[in-house]
């Protein structure tokens, strides 16, 4: 492709990939290509992709036919977790060109100067015991708020799960470099930053600086993840940092403590539970059980009672009864949590759950979703109640929707205003006085906008 031509990115899945997206967004800029939007005409149309579940596969199946149909000469290309699952497949549908696995999608730019739509796709992919370096990424599309990416891969055999299969083993980059990038994105005007990873408690247990890669017999200096935090702690010019998810067997007391003190990283946990029911979660492959899993929240709820807790969970596993499941519903009712992502099981290959036997209807699946859906509607909204007239402070970001913008609380509560250019990526002290009517918050604005972080008590 000539270096004059237009390319646009859609990234699916998850915020890590959001952050990979973005950076290699900016070396094809880079390359002297010009980032367009994906819903407008271009010469180039490159999709990030997740393999998380089915659903996501569906996805980049149908935003492929959409290109195909308002642009069929344009070249299609197909990176990130699905690619690197399934490069024959990916390979096989119309209108591909360029398939790009976990070691070849930050190459991108070299990959599209010497690609032309010949009708059989390049597929540039590898073996999962090959990707063995780090890629440092992060966004910087938004003012208000970037994602930061710190680890990659998971050394976990979860039952269910293909991203191992997809990014490999678990690696990290160095707190040195996690600092470096932190205060680049600072240097933005960033105000809030959210660490991103596959699974980031094990930050640092096998370290590789940007762009190494490990040889055999070499040693590999450790870091902790409560040594990252604690350095990233001391950016002045960062106001907020967010965990975006970690396991729960490695959130350790002393980073629920350091949490607890911190000037900077907000009240909010995400924790991926998956089940309660501990005969699931042994069937899951998942390393805690029901009742340390609720040690965890007890534990935060005791040093932060205003921290707002997340928590992943999946229906219709294998094998998971009605018993099993209300085993699991009651556990999160009785659980003193904000809210719930619910993921319907799906099947995927080169995992053990479908072996397991016992497959859970599809409709079953989706009752049991729609259920805990209803449930994380009432956690949300009993959690936001325990904050009314409450003083906290709100991020405002910067997109206007309907003449109205958003924010969000250091303990992640959405608040609503009246677009006001001059609130755009600031710090505002509120007090939260009421509901609207699409769940987020009323307030009073307090006094002027803050300059500096604020302590919590």
């Amino acid at each position: 492709m000539n270096g004059s031509k237009k390319v646009a990115f859609h990234t699916l899945g998850c915020k890590l990939n959001l952050a990979e997206t973005s950076s290699i967004s900016r070396n094809v800029a880079k390359a002297g290509y010009e980032i367009v939007d994906f819903n407008v005409e271009a010469d180039a149309y490159v999709i990030n992709t997740c393999s998380v579940t089915e659903n996501a596969d569906k996805e980049c199946r149908f935003l492929i036919r959409g290109i195909l149909n308002k642009s069929p000469e344009a070249l299609i290309a197909v990176i990130g977790c699905y690619a690197q699952l399934k490069p024959d497949e990916i390979s096989a549908l119309p209108g591909v060109d360029l398939v790009l696995g976990a070691n070849e999608k930050f190459n991108l730019p070299f990959h599209l100067e010497r690609i032309a739509k010949k009708g059989k796709a390049q597929v540039h992919s590898c073996s999962v015991s090959e990707i063995d370096f780090f890629s440092e990424a992060y966004t910087l599309d938004n003012r208000t708020r970037a994602f930061l990416k710190v680890q990659d891969g998971c050394d976990y055999t979860c039952s269910y799960c293909t991203i191992p299969l997809a990014r490999g083993a678990s690696r990290s980059d160095s707190i040195s470099n996690v600092v470096a990038n932190a205060k680049k994105i600072a240097a933005k005007g960033v105000k809030e930053i959210v660490l991103t990873g596959v699974n980031i408690g094990d930050f640092g247990r096998t370290l590789l600086p940007v762009g190494s890669v490990k040889n055999e017999g070499e040693s590999v200096k450790n870091e902790r993840f409560l040594d990252l935090i604690k350095q990233l702690d001391a950016i002045q010019e960062i106001y907020r940092f967010r965990i975006s998810s970690i396991e729960p067997n490695l959130l350790k007391d002393e980073i629920i403590e350091f949490v607890a003190s911190s000037r900077r990283f907000v009240p909010h946990f995400h924790l991926p539970l998956q089940s309660g029911s501990d005969s699931i979660l042994k069937k899951m492959r998942r390393r805690y059980t029901s009742a340390s899993f609720s040690n965890r929240v007890h534990k935060i709820k005791q040093l932060i009672p205003d921290c707002c807790i997340g928590v992943d969970v999946i229906t219709g596993f294998p094998g998971e009864t009605e018993a099993d499941f209300l085993e699991t519903y009651h556990f999160l009712n009785a659980l003193d949590i904000s809210y719930l992502h619910v993921f319907t099981y799906s099947e995927r290959k080169n995992t053990d759950a479908p072996d397991l036997g016992n497959p859970v209807r599809i409709n079953e699946r989706r009752n049991r979703n729609k259920m805990l859906r209803i449930l994380s509607e009432k956690k949300l909204r009993k959690f936001y109640e325990e904050n009314m007239d409450s003083s906290h402070t709100v991020l405002f970001e910067q997109e206007s929707k309907g003449g109205c913008m958003y924010g969000y609380t250091e303990n992640y509560i959405k608040i609503k205003s009246d677009f006001d250019s001059s609130l755009v990526n600031q710090l505002v002290p509120v007090t939260l006085s009421g509901f609207q009517e699409n769940g987020a918050l009323l307030f009073n604005f307090n006094h002027t906008h803050v300059s500096e972080p604020l302590l919590r008590v």
